[in-house]
């Protein structure tokens, strides 16, 4: 029974995600991308300042120094401009496929930096997924749009920050990083802004409502992630996330009339099987390591 309940919060919180990005693509087609990363940074950020305050969390001390969060927080500034820009400038649905293959590049970034064991099989299954990737874009092809790297550059920035957060000292909350990371946007977006020729626009009360839609979306989202692995075993939970997918497919062919495209499609498909059974297999090595059972 708390499997079905965990699974039903993980697919809620994939469709907050989904929502979430459909509200930051109408946000960009008007705006500019900076300004969305400082609204999204500033409002993101005042919610998990004030639950870590809530918490009994110090949000100014010497943990801001601290080389991982740092590098966490550099990290989580260079996979979201990379992930908004993809959503800004290209389908949604593309840029989606290709950001599920961040897992991936998790235990790719952990195995070589972490120096995790990773086996072959899952050498194997990170290596296919990366030609999921490529399917998706097709470089050298007559339709490949160079803006499809942005998402590329998003999942290397996003893979990193996870990888940083797994040498932060435990002493540092889930809710201070997240106040850190998405308050780094602010003077990102606003250091952004000039350097890509924008400038600041006034909002319409539509804006507002959109910025305060991603807003919402974000928070429920993330609070139903953590609800739904509480709740449940990784291992049956976790697959779940891939439903992000079909939703951003959804959203793209209705609300953006942008419909995805056979290559994104089975790149997406590629992507989603390596990623599935690279959790299935890292669950599997886990539970023999535990029985001091051979993990090859």
């Amino acid at each position: 029974m708390e499997n079905l309940r965990g699974s039903v919060l993980m697919v809620f919180a994939m469709v907050c995600f989904a929502t979430e990005d459909m509200f930051v693509k109408m946000l960009t087609q008007g705006l500019a991308v900076a300004q969305v990363l400082v609204m999204l940074g500033l409002g993101g950020g005042l919610v998990f300042a004030a639950a870590a305050v809530w918490r009994g969390d110090r949000l100014i001390s010497r943990d801001l120094a601290n080389r991982p969060v740092m590098l966490r927080n550099l990290m989580e500034v260079v996979g979201t401009i990379g992930f908004v820009c993809a959503i800004a400038f290209t389908p949604l649905a593309m840029a989606s496929a290709i950001l599920q293959a961040t897992p991936l590049a998790v235990t790719l970034g952990a195995a070589v930096f972490l120096k995790e064991p990773v086996g072959w099989r899952r050498w194997t299954a990170i290596s296919v997924g990366f030609v999921g990737v490529l399917i998706v874009i097709r470089p050298g092809a007559a339709t490949f749009d160079p803006l499809s790297i942005l998402a590329v550059i998003g999942v290397i920035g996003l893979a990193a920050r996870d990888v940083a957060t797994r040498v932060v000292p435990k002493a540092i909350s889930s809710m201070q990083l997240s106040a850190y990371g998405f308050l780094a946007l602010v003077p990102a977006g606003l250091i952004l802004m000039p350097l890509m020729g924008d400038h600041w626009g006034r909002l319409t009360p539509t804006q507002w409502g959109w910025i305060l839609g991603a807003m919402i979306f974000g928070v429920l989202g993330y609070y139903a992630l953590i609800a739904a692995m509480r709740i449940g075993e990784a291992s049956v939970i976790t697959p779940f996330r891939y439903t992000r997918l079909v939703i951003a497919v959804v959203i793209s062919a209705v609300v953006f009339d942008e419909p995805a495209g056979v290559w994104t499609l089975v790149g997406g498909a590629v992507i989603v099987a390596s990623g599935l059974y690279t959790l299935l297999r890292e669950m599997r090595v886990k539970r023999r390591a535990r029985r001091g059972l051979p993990t090859v």
